[in-house]
């Protein structure tokens, strides 16, 4: 899966949480978070999953994938 890195940071900072937080909320290193989002680097299917999770967005919302139904 490929991060949209602009959709994660939007929604992090709709939901008031700074990088460093979400960082420690998903259990990540804030660097690490900080790529994905400027998309200068990808993330495995359990990152975004905790992203998204900790976001409370579906995981289509911040990802560059199609839904299936749209192929």
């Amino acid at each position: 899966m490929t991060p949209n890195g602009a959709a994660i940071r939007a929604f992090r900072e709709l939901r008031g949480l700074s990088l460093r937080r979400l960082a420690h909320l998903i259990d990540r290193d804030p660097g690490y978070l900080s790529h994905i989002e400027t998309e200068q680097q990808g993330a495995g299917v359990q990152t975004l999953t905790r992203i998204a999770k900790r976001l409370k967005v579906p995981i289509e919302a911040i990802t560059r994938e199609k839904p299936r139904d749209q192929d």
